[in-house]
């Protein structure tokens, strides 16, 4: 009878099990497979080209490409500024609406939670037009506060992207954030007002340390998705190619070699080498934030 219900049980998790396999574990396969290839040119490059094994040569060439190398760090300076920042804002909100009643509350989270119902590259549309000085209101605000910026300006472009990235993930990390935060026992609250401790007291020293596993959570889920940051920096590219580059970031490197340059190989060489450092730095910040939280 166990294994009976053993057997119903994994019936019920097929549809899933299915899907990670064709959706995931197939292509990851087919590009470690595709990296271990090169193509050569026949003669004096005239001819055909022929499909040749290359071994570990793709992830050689990969490793020593200054551009690649140098666009991973570019993005995990920018990843060490913009995340605790985002978490920081949406720390803030998630206590001010576990400060409210919960019927203002539930309106509020509605509210910050639109920005992250827009899809990605819309948002990155509508921020690139405010921020235009022919068609956007930016610039005409700034110039009656005396304020020449320009967003597209070399020094302006990540601070440009990091407000963009901060204001759709807040309301995401917020909500779950929160929900930790409607978790924590309602009596230490008034156990604390009892020995005398304000609001910023309790937040600092209750709630707080009781969210810090969501707080690891929603900075694992932001390291994870920074490292791929391709959609913003693709439509600021647009805009401002002189300032954004088509080596800006490692998935815009992979793209032009996949798409452009129609170098497939060397392309599924750096995705396996970007997913290799994904999951390394996941799990160092999980380890080190991991032991803070315990």
């Amino acid at each position: 009878m166990i294994r009976s219900l053993r057997w119903k049980g994994a019936a019920f998790t097929a549809p899933f099990q299915l899907g990670f396999a064709f959706l995931y574990l197939l292509p990851i396969g087919y590009a470690v497979h595709q990296s271990l290839f090169a193509e050569q040119q026949s003669g004096l490059g005239l001819g055909g080209s022929t499909t040749e094994f290359a071994g570990l040569d793709n992830y050689t060439r990969g490793l020593t490409d200054s551009a690649f190398m140098t666009s991973i760090l570019r993005v995990v300076l920018f990843a060490c500024v913009q995340i605790p920042v985002m978490l920081l804002v949406s720390l803030v909100l998630a206590l001010f609406l576990d400060a409210l009643a919960s019927r203002v509350a539930g309106r509020f989270r509605i509210l910050l939670l639109v920005p992250y119902m827009i899809p990605g590259v819309v948002a990155a549309i509508v921020w690139v037009n405010l921020y235009s000085p022919d068609v956007g209101p930016l610039t005409p605000i700034g110039d009656l506060f005396g304020l020449d910026w320009n967003f597209f300006a070399p020094s302006m472009v990540w601070p440009s992207i990091g407000n963009l990235l901060t204001w759709h993930g807040i309301g995401y990390n917020m909500v779950i954030i929160y929900s930790a935060l409607q978790g924590v026992p309602r009596e230490l609250f008034e156990a604390a007002r009892l020995d005398g401790a304000s609001e910023i007291r309790i937040a600092r020293s209750v709630k707080i340390p009781y969210v810090r596993g969501a707080l690891v959570l929603t900075g694992l889920l932001s390291v994870i998705q920074m490292l791929q940051i391709f959609n913003e920096p693709a439509l600021f590219r647009n805009v401002t190619p002189q300032t954004v580059s088509d080596s800006f970031t490692p998935i815009m490197i992979i793209y032009n070699q996949a798409f452009n340059a129609g170098n497939y190989h060397y392309a599924a060489a750096l995705s396996v080498l970007l997913a290799l450092f994904l999951g390394v730095a996941s799990f160092l910040f999980y380890r080190f934030t991991s032991k803070e939280a315990d």
